[in-house]
């Protein structure tokens, strides 16, 4: 790679740490003084209308059958020379080489770097930055390309409404630890503090991705650190990869957002808060709203159903103890009940089993204990 090649992932990474008003030099972090919840007062961009990260409501995707599968372009052939690995003080940051790139996209896109965010070790915390349905992962992998079909380099590309794509895979734990990882996580001792580098051997960087190339969420946003362009073409695969107990462990633990000579502040909580969506819309490459809408719509008829039921139920029992003939409780009556409990389920047996299960406890049980049957009304 040449010299220009080079310099494109460090300039990204220079722009993300500092940017410049008139002689002044803003730092930023996550929290504090000039934390996340300050960016816009010295980064106009992050008050936009189109940031990120966002929260993905499933229920509100929308399906586009024009989104196909993804095809990384190099990731595989890592070359002979070693890889760079760059505690920015935010991250850790892997440069990619100019010769991987990105194809499915309505552009040409070259891989610049990669980097990841996560929490802090705590139970109950967040580490991704995107959220799905409100939930969390425990960590998030961005791997950063540039339009270099309309571009010539990251720092235009990065200013401009089109100038970048990113790839976010959402990270969980596991039992077994992901090997691919180890080739950056077995390195990261060696640039605990911030401004530290070192060279680590090529790897497969397509072996951190999903297997799952052809499933993912689609939107408009922006970079999730300061200056915050909206620029970004945001690609969120929807199957996670898995690391070890350990590994993340590992990740939260090791680096500090400080410089050697300074007080050591662990990095940790590198990840900016889910932000408005407002009036944008999240495509997904897979029917993934429409289904979530009809099995929760499903839902929601199956318990009104129920709850008339159970009413009608309770209203036959109450009678039992009024002094009315018994024939109030004979005839047909109870037997149109029976047969249209009977009609209802037979008209939602193509649904889940699990809600199968549910009419039974719910629904059935009930009437059963009630004696409202055909037995009973006979």
């Amino acid at each position: 790679m040449d010299l220009v090649g080079l310099s494109l992932p460090l300039l990204l990474v220079f722009w993300q740490w500092t940017t410049t008003t008139g002689a002044a030099v803003t730092y930023w972090t996550y929290t504090g003084s000039v934390g996340q919840s300050k960016w816009a007062d010295y980064f106009p961009d992050c008050g936009g209308k189109a940031q990120s990260p966002v929260d993905v409501a499933t229920v509100q995707t929308q399906y586009d059958p024009s989104l196909g599968p993804l095809t990384p372009l190099g990731y595989s052939q890592h070359g002979n020379k070693p890889f760079s690995l760059y505690n920015n003080g935010h991250t850790v940051v892997v440069p990619l080489p100019g010769w991987m790139g990105l194809g499915g996209l309505p552009w040409q896109f070259t891989a610049v770097q990669m980097h990841l965010h996560w929490g802090n070790g705590a139970l109950e915390a967040g580490g991704s930055e995107h959220t799905i349905n409100g939930q969390s992962s425990a960590a998030e992998l961005h791997v950063v390309h540039y339009n270099s079909e309309l571009y010539p380099n990251m720092s235009v590309a990065m200013t401009q409404q089109d100038g970048l794509a990113v790839l976010g895979v959402l990270i969980e734990t596991g039992e077994e630890a992901n090997q691919a990882f180890w080739n950056i996580l077995n390195y990261l001792g060696r640039i605990r503090h911030a401004g530290q580098s070192v060279s680590i051997p090529a790897f497969d960087v397509q072996s951190l991705l999903p297997s799952d190339l052809g499933r993912y969420l689609r939107y408009n946003g922006s970079l999730t650190t300061p200056p915050c362009f909206q620029s970004v073409l945001w690609t969120l695969f929807t199957e996670t990869v898995k690391i070890s107990h350990t590994q993340l462990m590992k990740l939260e633990t090791v680096l500090y957002a400080s410089k050697e000579d300074a007080d050591r502040v662990v990095m940790q909580d590198n990840y900016r808060t889910p932000q408005p969506l407002n009036d944008r819309t999240i495509l997904s490459s897979f029917p993934l709203g429409e289904i979530t809408a009809i099995v929760i719509g499903a839902l929601c008829g199956c318990v009104g159903v129920a709850v008339i039921i159970r009413f009608i139920v309770k209203t036959i029992r109450s009678s039992r103890g009024r002094r009315y003939s018994p024939a109030c409780l004979q005839g047909p009556f109870p037997s149109r009940i029976s047969s249209h409990v009977q009609e209802f389920i037979t008209r939602c047996s193509s649904l889940p089993r699990c809600l199968v299960r549910w009419w039974w406890v719910v629904l059935l049980q009930p009437l059963k204990e009630e004696g409202v049957d055909q037995s009973t009304a006979s």
